[in-house]
């Protein structure tokens, strides 16, 4: 079944872009989605909430997974016959970047960790794929300041960067959202 990769500025519709793509699946068994956010502010809880709202006020049902860095697990729960929205990539990366700095020592620092992590998901959404499963997957673009001076997060952006190249390699369908308007680049 179809992957499809949605991504876009901050706030520029591509959640809304991906439920109203998922909806169109009006076969599935159940919608999921699943929700890398985590309210650690004010303005993130309002995001958060504003989500919320939003999925309740349409006509399909979802069940909401939170899934903060879990990704792998949550897609290994998906049955055949689900739609399956993630969002997103760029909030998953930063929970996993930093997984492990209350202890002292953050992913990002751990030799290997990053790649043992996006090695799962990758695994994980090709087991997916090749059940009878629709998996949208969503992300912020980064790329169009210039390089940043801290080497962290530079790595961030570049390593959101090589999750973004591997999603639209994978992808059946990849979209770009400015301003409330998609753009198919595949």
């Amino acid at each position: 079944m179809p992957l499809i990769f949605i991504a876009g500025g901050v706030r520029s519709g591509k959640s809304q872009f991906a439920e109203q793509m998922a909806a169109r699946y009006c076969q599935a068994q159940r919608f999921i989605y699943l929700a890398s956010g985590v309210a650690l502010d004010q303005e993130m809880q309002q995001r958060i909430l504003r989500h919320q709202a939003d999925r309740q006020a349409q006509p399909i049902h979802w069940h909401t997974v939170e899934a903060p860095s879990a990704i792998a697990d949550a897609l290994a729960e998906c049955k055949a016959g689900d739609i399956v929205l993630w969002d997103c990539v760029t909030t998953w990366l930063a929970n996993i970047f930093y997984e492990g700095f209350d202890d002292g020592t953050p992913c990002f620092a751990q030799p290997g960790c990053l790649d043992n992590k996006l090695a799962q998901v990758k695994q994980a959404i090709e087991a997916l794929l090749a059940q009878d499963i629709v998996l949208l997957v969503v992300s912020n673009e980064l790329f169009d300041e210039p390089p940043y001076a801290s080497h962290e997060v530079e790595l961030y952006r570049q390593t959101l960067g090589q999750c973004h190249q591997w999603f639209v390699a994978t992808a059946q369908e990849a979209y770009e959202i400015h301003y409330g308007i998609a753009k198919r680049w595949k």
